[in-house]
């Protein structure tokens, strides 16, 4: 019953295919990792007015669980907020690249670990107030540490971090800075992995 509910909501909600007119693109800059725009439309309800957009090519993120059961996280340096934000792993989907191979390329940058078993949590949208950004989410299983690591990228200050799953719920209904992407799969892949379908 509950499901059906659920299914019977989904299908009633729409995404892309609304599109606004756009009446003028009244500023583009093109950045290193995405795009920033300013841009007048004429939304479906009628109403004009001026919008502000980043547009991303997406991310990938993964979940990555050791074989003893800690999750694998990085606290990295996020000069937004000024300080460090505990986060799971992800990254910047480049052209023409499949977001499954982004993350498997960023599992091994950021935290030196590769993963044998992966599993599509699926992709959700990120902050749809100001951007197009989709994030794709990915259980990461039977890891192994990397004697190798490949080099962090350059503006990457990171440092590695596991913790049990009560612990990283603890630091997140505590408010400890963890990003809300990372809050978001947790609770995704815990679901998952109490399922036992992973």
């Amino acid at each position: 019953m509950r499901q059906a509910l659920v299914n019977q909501l989904l299908n009633t909600m729409s995404v892309g295919n609304e599109p606004s007119e756009i009446l003028e693109q009244k500023l583009f800059y093109k950045g290193r990792k995405f795009d920033y725009e300013v841009i007048k439309l004429r939304l479906p309800n009628g109403v004009e007015g001026n919008w502000e957009c980043v547009r991303h090519p997406g991310g990938a993120l993964a979940v990555p669980v050791t074989n003893d059961g800690k999750f694998v996280l990085v606290k990295q340096y996020r000069f937004t907020v000024k300080g460090r934000l505990l986060e799971f792993p992800a990254g910047t989907v480049e052209p023409n690249e499949d977001p499954s191979e982004t993350i498997k390329r960023e599992i091994k940058e950021e935290t030196g670990y590769s993963a044998k078993k992966w599993r599509s949590l699926g992709k959700f949208i990120l902050a749809p107030g100001y951007s197009d950004e989709y994030i794709y989410a990915y259980l990461a299983q039977d890891l192994e540490k990397l004697a190798n690591p490949p080099q962090q990228d350059e503006d990457e200050d990171i440092e590695v971090v596991l913790m049990t799953s009560e612990e990283l719920e603890a630091a997140i209904l505590q408010g400890e800075p963890i990003d809300a992407k990372t809050i978001a799969t947790f609770y995704m892949a815990k679901a998952a992995l109490a399922s036992g379908n992973s």
